[in-house]
């Protein structure tokens, strides 16, 4: 069947098969379809959407066109899982997460992706740790996920290698924002990585990628509805991101924040439970719980015997990161410059729009406006207020990490802008807004 013959189907609106998604997607991958040829069929599925069954047929070809992964659990010693979000504003949960998930019994072969735009990546948040390998060898992140329990690292080259192209011509061509395609292209990968079970993270708010909750209930129901669909279990958490995830921004401040969370140091509440209940889910959905109430203690008890904070170090060394990050902070850059951002007038915080304060990140350099751009690791913010707190002298609304006082000035003013101040306080509202199951 000609490519262009696909493409009109898809044009006029018509449901695909499955062998005909599986024909352009090959074709697709060995460069036999054109970057035109690309753009309209992306352009025809945005348009039109696509059924459930055509999302999951487009998933397993993507997954299909390069390695996919094998794990034997039973060799490993336990279930194979992974979570995922959407992305947001200070979002470090799969760092905390996955070394949590390896105390309790799981493997995490975590392969995550690199922050665009207002939000952060969580390649870049392990790329400010000195020595740590992100696009290791297969044979290396197979030994540390046997060794650790987990290992986060990013796409190889032959992993999903369609999806990698696919979204290369979405991203130029206005079709990124299509939930089919979104689906496709988070799960494939996912799919691609071996795993037995997946906890998605949907973010809605100001922050998000999907600000609105119906489209976030959308995005949620079509991940959990495909990836089950393609034979991998999965629920999804929709949750909040009206305010920054934790008290920091900027990738090697939250890697800061991550070690203060493992070793108890410091525990940002709404952080902390977005953490567990999403560790919740991976341990039920792996049945190394019997409910989520179980899970949530064999969690706690993983932070507060030490065994995450050991599972996150055996990784980092493994990966070619140092033996005692915990007690040798100095592997992550500081800042030369830091700088608190003062309200006008002492008042409480009732609004802020997280995605400038995530622009705030960028404009300081921690982040990309393009895909190659390059960044610094040690910018950013810290002791960012949240809703309903008092902000005043003592009480900053963040405190900039920057190159020079020129850039911290710049990111304050667009902090300031972000930030809406005065009147009575009101509690914020719940950090995990729905759970949606197949």
């Amino acid at each position: 069947m000609l490519t262009q013959e696909i493409i009109r189907k898809k044009r006029d609106g018509k449901t695909l098969s499955g062998e005909e998604i599986a024909l352009f997607v090959e074709r697709m991958a060995k460069d036999e379809a054109s970057p035109a040829q690309i753009a309209a069929f992306g352009m025809a599925a945005f348009l039109n959407g696509m059924e459930t069954e055509e999302t999951v047929a487009l998933t397993l070809a993507m997954r299909d066109s390069g390695n996919v992964l094998e794990w034997d659990a039973g060799e490993l010693g336990g279930p194979v899982l992974d979570k995922h979000s959407t992305g947001g504003v200070g979002d470090k949960v799969s760092v905390m997460l996955a070394p949590m998930v390896a105390a309790a019994g799981g493997f995490v072969p975590m392969i995550s992706g690199r922050g665009l735009g207002h939000t952060g990546g969580t390649l870049d948040k392990l790329d400010s740790i000195k020595g740590y390998d992100t696009a290791p060898t297969v044979k290396r992140f197979r030994q540390v996920v046997a060794q650790a329990g987990c290992a986060i690292i990013g796409q190889t080259e032959d992993l999903a290698p369609a999806d990698r192209r696919f979204y290369a011509v979405r991203d130029v061509t206005a079709t990124v924002e299509s939930i089919p395609l979104i689906t496709a292209s988070i799960l494939s990968k996912k799919l691609a990585a071996g795993l037995q079970g997946l906890a998605m993270d949907v973010k809605t708010g100001s922050g998000a990628f999907m600000s609105d909750l119906e489209g976030s209930r959308a995005l949620a129901r079509s991940i959990v509805d495909v990836a089950n669909g393609a034979g991998l279990p999965t629920t999804a958490l929709i949750t909040d991101m009206n305010q920054v995830l934790g008290h920091s921004a900027g990738n090697a401040l939250e890697i800061r924040e991550v070690i203060d969370y493992l070793t108890g140091e410091r525990r940002d509440e709404r952080l902390h439970e977005v953490v567990i209940a999403l560790g919740a889910e991976m341990l039920v959905t792996g049945g190394l719980a019997k409910d989520r109430e179980a899970a949530r203690s064999t969690l706690l008890r993983t932070l507060a015997s030490g065994a995450a904070a050991e599972r996150f170090e055996r990784m980092v060394s493994g990966l070619g990161g140092p033996t005692h990050l915990l007690r040798e902070t100095s592997a992550l850059k500081t800042a030369p410059h830091t700088a608190a951002v003062l309200p006008d007038t002492p008042s409480t915080v009732t609004g802020i729009d997280t995605r400038q304060v995530g622009l705030a990140v960028v404009e300081l350099g921690g982040g990309r406006r393009r895909a190659e751009d390059r960044i610094d690791h040690s910018v950013g913010l810290t002791e960012i207020a949240g809703l309903g707190e008092e902000v005043g002298p003592d009480h900053p609304l963040a405190v900039v990490h920057a190159r020079n006082a020129a850039d911290a000035d710049r990111a304050a003013a667009t902090l300031k802008q972000a930030f809406t101040t005065g009147g009575a306080a009101t509690a914020p509202g719940p950090v995990i807004l729905e759970t949606v199951t197949a």
